[in-house]
């Protein structure tokens, strides 16, 4: 075996192998996570917060150095098909020598098993996300915000992810407090004449996306005629306009912090209950509706899109 054949060899990882390590480490990362959160006092906020922030960064960790470590094999098994490559051209153009009968392996044979290695990779890659979906930011912040929702006897219920979610959401909640519910360009078209009414007043909390400045008129224009007529996400300023607009209170209940209420201190409830999610797609910001738990429906029913 040649000094390259050796060091090729060396570098080899076992996409099989990789998973069952990754699998481990997750587990271990996960009893870590169980010993921090007991550390965290009950009622101590701050103390909470931290370690919230410590479990995030070491999932954080990990998954990249498991993303690493699988771009790494899969760099491998190509530097090793490519070098198998190189010794099939060259076999190739050598006769078979007829007194040994000797049988050279097939440029197909070299195709199948580099395939197979890739499939190898790629299934390996699929178990480590699996652990990832399961233990990741994404479950901790839906569980801890379906965990606040059941104390005040609610479900989630889901809203698809089409940048109309904030709207989807508040029809939702119309619809299962009795009230009247606009369709989604209805609430759209109001919610842009509202944010043009009030310039003003609102244009000082609005800012550009990529650099942070104060909107231009032009800009300003453009946000509302954008808010009209593409499906832009809706954020703060839009929940304020539309407490305003349909005079009653919004409230948004997120995973980190205190329910924030829009409208509560004019408008009678009972609220519109919305909840807000950082990290369920990794499109950006969500929101999703709220419904009653009562005996027609259970933890089962709330589940996420």
């Amino acid at each position: 075996m040649s000094d390259l054949d050796k060091s090729l060899e060396n570098l080899s990882l076992d996409g099989e192998d990789i998973a069952v390590r990754h699998k481990k480490e997750r587990k271990e990362l996960q009893a870590k996570i169980q010993a921090l959160k007991k550390t965290a006092g009950k009622g101590d906020k701050k103390k909470k917060k931290e370690v919230l922030e410590e479990i995030a960064r070491l999932e954080s960790d990990l998954d990249k150095r498991h993303a690493d470590e699988l771009a790494q094999a899969e760099k491998t098994t190509t530097v090793n098909s490519d070098h198998e490559q190189d010794a099939i051209n060259q076999n190739d153009v050598e006769s078979i020598d007829d007194d040994d009968k000797t049988v050279r392996v097939s440029r197909a044979q070299k195709r199948r098993e580099k395939k197979l290695n890739e499939e190898k990779i790629r299934q390996a890659e699929i178990l480590a996300q699996e652990e990832i979906n399961k233990t990741g930011p994404r479950v901790i912040e839906l569980n801890t915000i379906k965990n606040i929702l059941a104390k005040r006897n609610l479900l989630l219920h889901p809203i698809a992810s089409d940048g109309n979610c904030l709207y989807n959401a508040l029809r939702n909640q119309l619809q299962v407090t009795g009230r009247n519910a606009d369709d989604v360009q209805t609430l759209r078209n109001k919610t842009a004449d509202y944010i043009l009414q009030n310039k003003d007043s609102l244009i000082f909390y609005m800012s550009h996306p990529d650099t942070g400045d104060c909107l231009t008129d032009a800009e300003f224009e453009r946000y509302c005629l954008d808010l009209k007529n593409t499906a832009a996400w809706g954020g703060q300023i839009e929940i304020s306009a539309l407490s305003q607009i349909l005079q009653v209170p919004i409230e948004v209940i997120q995973a980190t912090g205190p329910p924030t209420i829009q409208g509560d201190d004019k408008f009678k409830g009972p609220n519109l209950v919305i909840t807000f999610h950082r990290a369920m797609y990794s499109l950006g910001e969500h929101y999703n509706g709220t419904k009653p738990l009562n005996k027609n429906t259970t933890d089962n029913d709330d589940n996420d899109e």
